[in-house]
């Protein structure tokens, strides 16, 4: 499927393609500036943003709208090769958007999907419109957070660890990037805080009311998206 062809608005199309001999599963739905979404740890696209409404919402505001599930999860394969995750991920999301001649979009995250959404502002530059992290978003190079994602049991959470950024990488972003966390959400101190200290420029936007499991259903959120991705 190519961009132009995107087609029925009202619901979302299930595809997949095959990155480096692994299947990727996404969803597709309604026309015009491309949004990436990409889930949190331990869910998959649907849970994230169909059953939300997320997708329906940014579809119905003239959005192409394309949400993955990640090497190891949902509909996706789950190899054992450690290349599929983390940087993997990464990967996914570009031949992804080559597959569908997406040139630019607008990169969403949430929760892991955050991590893996600011890593790849950082490696292409030139393929992003704007981030918005919600949930999480800075892994720190040789942080305790790194070890204990390299700790996991799952391969696919080990392969998070790829994810982790030096500061000078996460100021090398230049696009737009707002951070959208729950106001009662917990990992703000560990992963948004430390975020912070290297870009108190990106602005915070808070979900009253919202911890972390809760956020990316919210309306607010939602809501959050929507306006962020208006054209900048």
């Amino acid at each position: 499927m190519r961009q132009t062809e995107a087609g029925d608005d009202s619901a979302p199309q299930s595809q997949s393609l095959t990155v480096d001999g692994v299947k990727i599963h996404y969803w597709i739905q309604g026309r015009g500036e491309p949004v990436v979404l990409v889930h949190a740890w331990l869910s998959n696209a649907e849970a994230n943003w169909i059953r939300p409404g997320t997708m329906a919402q940014l579809a119905s505001h003239h959005h192409q709208v394309i949400a993955l599930d990640l090497a190891g999860y949902g509909q996706s394969d789950a190899p054992d090769n450690p290349t599929a995750y983390g940087d993997g991920w990464v990967e996914q999301i570009k031949q992804l958007m080559d597959h569908l001649n997406i040139p630019k979009a607008h990169i969403v995250g949430y929760s892991m999907g955050s991590m893996v959404a600011l890593k790849f502002l950082v490696l292409h530059p030139d393929r992003t419109l704007s981030g918005l992290l919600g949930g999480m978003g800075y892994l720190e190079v040789g942080g305790e957070n790194q070890q204990n994602w390299t700790s996991m049991r799952r391969i696919q959470s080990r392969g998070a660890a790829q994810l982790a950024l030096t500061p000078d990488q996460v100021n090398s972003v230049h696009v737009p990037v707002e951070i959208v966390v729950g106001s009662r959400d917990p990992v703000n101190e560990h992963y948004v805080a430390p975020l912070l200290k290297v870009r108190s420029d990106w602005p915070v936007v808070k979900i009253p009311g919202s911890g972390h499991i809760t956020t990316v259903m919210a309306q607010g959120f939602k809501d959050e998206i929507v306006r962020w991705t208006a054209p900048h």
